[in-house]
């Protein structure tokens, strides 16, 4: 039984480490903005079109829908991965299901 947790903490820890090289883009329907971050929810790229630069309330309202779209798809993955990989490593008990996926 403890080797079966630990072979799920491994597991975790593995997954983890990869989620961090699973990117997840947002754009704008319009194109004007887009997000990059990894499945851990880490921005790596922000890129804004040359119209927004102008207003800086349109600006504001297009990265907080888009923030939130990207995080919101990267928590879904993450949250995935993550509960398969723990319950790889957990007995199989009938009824006790914690990790939905």
């Amino acid at each position: 039984m403890m080797e079966n947790l630990k072979d799920a903490q491994q597991k975790v820890e593995e997954t983890k480490t990869r989620l961090n090289s699973v990117l997840v883009d947002e754009v704008t329907a319009d194109g004007k903005l887009k997000i990059t971050l990894t499945a851990n929810r880490e921005i790596k790229a922000i890129s804004i079109g040359d119209e927004l630069l102008a207003d800086t309330e349109e600006l504001e309202d297009y990265l907080i829908i888009a923030l939130n779209k990207a995080i919101e798809k990267a928590t879904k993955i993450n949250e995935t991965e993550m509960a398969l990989a723990a319950k790889s490593g957990m007995p199989n008990i009938p009824g006790m299901d914690m990790f939905k996926y």
